[in-house]
């Protein structure tokens, strides 16, 4: 599927044991925000608008591409979505965040979304002002305070949740559970009460956990659709797509690896095999690559020196994944991201594949596919380190 935010993953499989299939895309425009006195890009641009707010994509057809060993289907690119008007009401809570504000106004900017409500504990009100200066198509309201979550969340179709503690120098994702864990808790509970329907897209760390966490309680409202969970992890996706187009020299745009696993250091497994387009990499590369990924988070918040986390790459992941959520609700077929959801692919019952996308959240969670003997024995050692934080999880919840 084409969205504004890089390639979407769209490999699935035919089979019940399958080799993967590739489905094909021509290139596309970077995220572009180059803003100038007369003139600026949207990321946004609806297929059929005669007049975007900051200017159109170049309209893309079909390319045929080769990949290998791997069977080819053709699939027509298109601009970015299948609708042209605003229709669906979205949640970020947290909106207030280093995260937050960031997704907010890439939110703001989906000719998608037609309310954008933000909640927080404390200054959404000035967030939410701040944004609706911007002349953009969705209106967007500012909640603050318990007392005001369950407005914020009344009807919502996708809830996004950035909310909790960032990582800072020496800390890892587990230990931010103590404090994110409470905090996911709570607001599932309300999502529960007041939105039971709406997809829920988790961002809050550490996603091995509070992905689990989140299931657990929608199971004892009575509302758990395994179909409706999203543990984010598309920016692991993002980070495999940029270092390896810088490592080969490759239009960033046309690059896609799928990741599979978890969101967490060595749980993070790049699939370099199924890299496209399709290049040789060394075992030294391959190697290099796979430790870089799984540790760029660490490499973020070890250069921001204790001033924070990856709140832009990480707020640019997250709207990427909303927009293919929206997409995929608006009926609009062939989108795939790669997340963290409930799985029967493994022995885990939470695990990172490629997901598609439609109108009643994921239609379909994709087998990991052909991999090497290396990415064999990463597969290996990372389960049992999965498994320790789903189970972690499941008994805070359960507690």
């Amino acid at each position: 599927g084409e969205g504004a935010f890089g390639r979407s993953p769209n490999r699935r499989s035919l089979t019940a044991a399958p080799s993967p299939v590739l489905y094909t895309h021509a290139p596309r425009d970077v995220f572009l925000m180059a803003a100038t006195a007369s003139c600026a890009m949207n990321v946004y641009a609806t297929a059929a608008a005669a007049k975007p707010a900051f200017g159109a994509r170049r309209a893309m057809g079909s390319v045929p591409m080769k990949g290998a060993g791997r069977k080819v289907v053709t699939a027509s690119c298109r601009r970015v979505a299948a609708v042209t008007t605003s229709q669906y009401k979205v949640a970020v809570l947290g909106a207030a965040g280093g995260i937050g504000q960031p997704l907010s106004l890439l939110l703001k900017m989906n000719p998608l979304i037609a309310e954008l409500n933000l909640y927080d504990i404390a200054n959404t009100p000035g967030v939410a002002a701040d944004l609706s200066h911007t002349n953009t198509g969705s209106s967007v309201k500012g909640f603050a305070g318990a007392e005001e979550l369950a407005a914020a969340l009344q009807g919502c179709d996708l809830v996004i949740i950035p909310a909790g503690i960032p990582r800072k120098p020496g800390m890892s994702r587990d230990d931010l559970f103590a404090i994110n864990a409470g905090i996911v808790m709570g607001l599932c509970e309300a999502i529960a009460i007041n939105c039971p329907n709406a997809l829920v897209n988790i961002i809050s760390n550490p996603v091995n956990s509070t992905v689990p966490i989140a299931a657990e309680v929608f199971k004892k409202a009575g509302t758990y659709d395994p179909k409706k969970l999203f543990g984010v992890s598309t920016l692991d996706v993002v980070r495999s797509n940029t270092f390896v187009a810088q490592a080969k020299g490759l239009d960033v745009n046309d690059v896609d690896v799928p990741v599979v696993g978890g969101h967490a250091g060595i749980t993070i497994l790049p699939l370099l095999s199924q890299a496209y387009p399709a290049v040789e990499f060394t075992a030294e590369e391959v190697e290099a690559l796979t430790i870089r990924i799984q540790n760029a988070g660490t490499e973020v918040v070890e250069a921001k020196a204790g001033a924070g986390s990856a709140t832009l790459s990480m707020a640019y992941a997250a709207a990427r994944m909303a927009e293919a959520c929206l997409r995929g609700l608006s009926g609009e077929p062939d989108v795939y991201e790669c997340s963290y959801v409930p799985s029967s692919v493994s022995e885990l019952p939470f695990f990172a594949t490629k997901v598609k996308l439609g109108p009643s959240g994921a239609e379909e969670v994709l087998p990991v596919g052909d991999i090497t003997e290396y990415e064999k024995e990463w597969l290996t050692k990372l389960i049992p380190e999965l498994k320790s934080s789903i189970d972690k999880g499941i008994a805070f919840a359960n507690k």
